[in-house]
């Protein structure tokens, strides 16, 4: 009688753990960078004709008289729209925050030589592009779904004096 229990109790739990699902698990990698564009954002055509927006995040870390910095490649498949235009239009030094669907590619160089790089997809936004200015802190933040500008490059026209609009 006890193994009975003990098998039933276990068939509950394994239902129970996916009851929300009819469909498999699977597993993702989901990678978010918060750094400054390297370059502004490139569209470019894949070899099937599709556009993709390629753009560079830097990331700084350490203590200041030893910085490090990491780059990060970006690939958005965007389409065509007001949102892909809002990436395309972004400066160089552009604070951003994205979100991106990770994988690793292992592949061999010219020498023969192993080599890997980590590939990142932003994640396609559903939402409309919302572009606003918070006047208090003078911050300009947009979201476009998975890409978040959090603040843009000062140029050299604005005066930083605040309370003017």
């Amino acid at each position: 009688m006890q193994a009975i229990r003990s098998s039933l109790r276990a068939r509950a739990a394994v239902a129970a753990a996916r009851s929300f699902s009819t469909s498999p698990a699977h597993s993702v990698a989901r990678l978010i960078v918060t750094g400054r564009l390297a370059a502004e954002p490139e569209i470019q055509a894949t070899s099937t004709g599709q556009d993709v927006v390629k753009y560079v995040v830097g990331t700084s870390y350490g203590p200041k008289d030893n910085r490090q910095t990491s780059w990060f490649r970006i690939a958005s498949f965007q389409p065509e729209g007001p949102s892909r235009d809002h990436l395309l239009s972004l400066q160089k030094g552009t604070l951003v925050y994205v979100e991106g669907d990770a994988s690793v590619r292992v592949y061999e160089d010219a020498e023969g030589k192993k080599q890997s790089s980590l590939n990142i997809v932003q994640r396609s936004s559903k939402p409309p592009m919302i572009d606003f200015l918070v006047a208090k802190t003078q911050l300009n933040f947009a979201y476009t779904g998975t890409l978040e500008v959090l603040k843009r490059p000062q140029t050299g026209n604005e005066t930083g004096s605040e309370g003017t609009q």
